[in-house]
């Protein structure tokens, strides 16, 4: 084996700036935050190709909005299709419960969840990727070392036998569960109590075979075998099914077992199995987020059951968290204490999420007859005798802590809306107006061009300007009135909104979002930026 070595030595710049290890959903989005930034990034993958099989299967609206400010969404959408409603069916096969979607007007200008095929969805955004100038990709790589010290971390690359050393100032490992990165630092993961062994099954169905099929998703809570069904786009049609003991996981992949277990829906000759995967179902938290230089990301920090398809969602989220900030402080425009706010942020709410998915997954996972059918009866009776229905939107939590100001108001960890903004060439959705820095949103109703006009001075952070966007009175025109509605319900007229769209604080009156700004100026500088560059 040859090498070489380009160790970081102290004061020396580095090789990048950052270094994503892993070339999945979650990595690529991280390189698209960076590169479209101008951050000089390494991006590295261990396979040299998509892996042609669906893992992720479902999409919602704040990922498809992340993907609207990377400029890809348009290209994404033809792989998309509506989730529809998943539909619980009892131990007797009576209705327990649906979960779907909140009602159109849509608040963030996408349908609320999708499903997508995600090897091409992979596909676009690594297309993407590729073209960014500071971009660097690296497939064919696999980390097999990573050290660092108080100016930068390096990692030992080895391909086809051959290995180098580059330094950056941070690495984000998005390297999936069996994460090198998160190895070689040496960083457990707590177990959150959840592990059931699963079947997951994706066929492309023929036409026939689709007349078959029910026309939305379902969830069999059977206590005999809880299976899953979930309607892809176009004739992809997935089941998760969960095995039973003694049922050996390789031996329930091959192909007469699986069309065995199809059976009360399909025959072999209906469709062509795509793939056949046992996996067991995890509930599991890295214990640390962040270690120096280094930061865990996806399936890397934390994996969930698959109940609500939040699983890609979520990496998603946590590079979009922590990319704005990486920026910020490369940038120098805030110190790297910044970044500590990443696990406080995005640890706390996988934890409540997962907690959530966990009590939908033990509802169905139930195995006891007795127990499942006590189980119906009390669904039915928090439905007042029929089945509720909860949207997924609502199982979603807000951040709970971390960089947010005014907490206690409630509004402080949830998104902004992003309505349907009206133009002379037609509507736009918001951001494309507003863009998706640092905003500061006032209701126009009750903001006269004095208070804007203050808001403004005060909205000047240093070399941080936040755009001030007056929505509705004498500002932009929504088609819809999502915001307008937003501002009643959330009893505010002025809002602070991050890079992420979470928002940072909200103001009853406008003249009291000068202390709020003030706070946000004291939490981003909290200590002498980064003379690094």
């Amino acid at each position: 084996m040859q090498s070489s070595s380009t160790t970081a030595v102290p004061g020396q710049i580095p090789d990048y700036e950052v270094i994503v290890v892993g070339l999945g959903p979650a990595g690529a989005v991280a390189a698209l935050w960076l590169g479209q930034a101008g951050v000089r990034t390494l991006i590295v993958d261990m396979s040299e190709t998509i892996w042609q099989i669906p893992r992720a299967v479902a999409i919602d609206h704040e990922i498809l909005r992340v993907l609207q400010n990377l400029g890809v969404a348009e290209e994404v959408l033809p792989y998309t299709a509506p989730f529809p409603a998943s539909e619980h069916f009892g131990a007797d096969g009576q209705l327990i419960r649906r979960i779907h979607v909140v009602d159109p007007p849509y608040p963030l200008g996408y349908t609320p969840t999708m499903v997508f095929t995600q090897p091409a969805v992979e596909a676009v955004l690594r297309r993407h990727v590729e073209v960014l100038p500071t971009v660097t990709v690296a497939l064919g790589c696999c980390v097999t070392g990573l050290t660092q010290d108080e100016t930068a971390a390096t990692v030992q690359l080895t391909t086809n036998g051959r290995t180098k050393e580059v330094t950056a100032r941070y690495v984000i490992g998005c390297d999936g569960a069996s994460s090198s990165v998160r190895r070689l630092m040496s960083i457990a993961l707590n177990d959150l109590g959840f592990d059931e062994p699963w079947l997951v099954v994706d066929v492309n169905v023929n036409p026939c075979g689709l007349n078959k099929l029910p026309q939305t998703a379902a969830q069999y809570c059977n206590p005999e075998r809880p299976t899953t069904f979930i309607v892809g786009p176009g004739n992809h049609r997935r089941w998760e099914i969960m095995l039973s003991p003694g049922e050996g996981p390789r031996e329930m992949e091959k192909p007469d077992q699986v069309w065995r277990l199809l059976s009360p829906w399909l025959e072999r000759s209906d469709g062509t199995l795509w793939r056949a995967s046992s996996y067991r179902f995890h509930a599991l938290l890295a214990a640390e987020w962040r270690k120096g230089l280094v930061f865990l990301a996806g399936d890397a920090a934390h994996q969930q059951p698959p109940f609500i398809g939040q699983g890609m969602c979520q990496g998603v989220r946590d590079v979009t968290n922590l990319c704005w900030k990486l920026v910020e402080v490369l940038r120098g425009s805030s110190s790297d204490a910044l970044l500590d706010t990443y696990q406080e942020e995005r640890s706390r709410h996988v934890h409540t999420l997962t907690s959530r998915i966990k009590a939908i997954g033990h509802h169905i996972c139930e195995r006891d007859p007795v127990a499942a059918r006590a189980r119906d009866a009390a669904l039915l009776i928090q439905g007042g005798g029929q089945a509720p229905t909860v949207t997924r939107q609502e199982i979603v939590p807000p951040l709970e802590t971390g960089l947010l100001a005014n907490t206690a108001h409630g509004t402080a960890g949830k998104i902004v809306p992003q309505p349907w903004i009206v133009t002379p060439t037609g509507p736009v959705h918001m951001d494309t107006i507003s863009g998706h820095g640092w905003r500061l949103f006032l209701d126009g109703r009750d903001s006269g061009p004095g208070e804007v006009a203050a808001a403004e001075s005060w909205a000047n952070l240093g070399d941080r300007a936040i755009n001030v966007v007056v929505i509705g009175g004498k500002g932009l025109r929504e088609q819809d009135g999502i915001l307008a509605r937003w501002f009643e319900q959330e009893d505010c007229v002025a809002v602070v909104v991050r890079p992420d769209h979470y928002v940072y604080g909200v103001a009853q009156s406008v003249p009291s979002m000068k202390p709020i700004l003030e706070k946000l100026r004291a939490a981003l500088e909290d200590a002498a930026p980064s003379d690094w560059r």
